[in-house]
């Protein structure tokens, strides 16, 4: 899983300490890891949900918070974008 900076997501937190301070979702003891790792095995969300007591929107928001952070960063008014191979 790539790097991503958690304290901005707001559904999880982490407390050095607890959890070796994974980043958990909020009010639970389960680290967010353990959504992206059981899905990698082949879990559904739905299986996810029953097994670690967790809600819908709890892992909506971390699934959500993900792919936004693995999109590029927006390129600001009035930048020349940089030329790649495929535009020469």
């Amino acid at each position: 899983m790539a790097n991503l900076d958690w304290s901005q997501c707001p559904a999880v937190k982490s407390v050095p300490g607890k959890r070796s301070g994974a980043w958990v979702f909020r009010d639970t003891r389960m680290p967010v890891a353990t959504v992206f790792e059981n899905l990698e095995a082949g879990s559904s969300i739905e299986e996810i949900i029953e097994q670690f007591h967790v809600t819908r929107e709890q892992i909506q928001a971390v699934l959500e918070f993900a792919a936004r952070s693995l999109d590029p960063p927006p390129i600001p008014v009035g930048a020349v974008p940089s030329a790649d191979a495929h535009s020469l």
